[in-house]
């Protein structure tokens, strides 16, 4: 038999579940972040902002608007705030300065994509700023973060 009472004690078991749920992973990541070195620190951002762009998608799909808004946004500040912002041009000489201002470029496409994408509601320009993560990410992981050769941050 349905009472309101029943309902609401549910709804609010589900609530703080969830709640207990996103706090574990909060610590987890936290924990994850604390004890990364900083080649594992990007690699991270990579996969937030590609969690993110694919949360974008779903929620593109299903018409939610505010979600999708939510997800993208996300997106963007990973690339601006965090792969942009780690980018050093003084690691890694003229060839790393080089290397640095192509990324910078490619990061503000990739935001530009995603801006798009979230007014035009495409789902092709999610694909491709996932796609260009994707490939730039790759290349970062297949590099030695414990090399001793200056490597450009990404």
């Amino acid at each position: 038999m349905y009472t309101p009472t029943l309902a609401a004690s549910k709804v609010e078991k589900n609530h703080f579940a969830n709640e207990a749920v996103n706090t574990y992973a909060k610590i987890g990541l936290e924990t994850a972040v604390l004890s990364a070195s900083p080649h594992q620190l990007i690699t991270m951002l990579f996969d937030g902002a590609q969690t993110a762009i694919y949360m974008a998608r779903h929620h593109m799909r299903n018409n939610e608007i505010a979600a999708k808004g939510k997800a993208i946004t996300k997106a963007i500040n990973i690339v601006e705030n965090g792969l942009k912002s780690s980018l050093d041009a003084k690691a890694g000489g003229k060839a790393g300065a080089q290397l640095v201002t192509n990324l910078a470029a490619l990061y503000d496409y990739i935001v530009k994509q995603l801006m798009l994408a979230n007014l035009r509601n495409d789902p092709a320009l999610l694909d491709e700023a996932e796609r260009l993560l994707e490939s730039v990410g790759s290349a970062w992981r297949e590099i030695d973060g414990k090399q001793g050769t200056a490597v450009p941050s990404l």
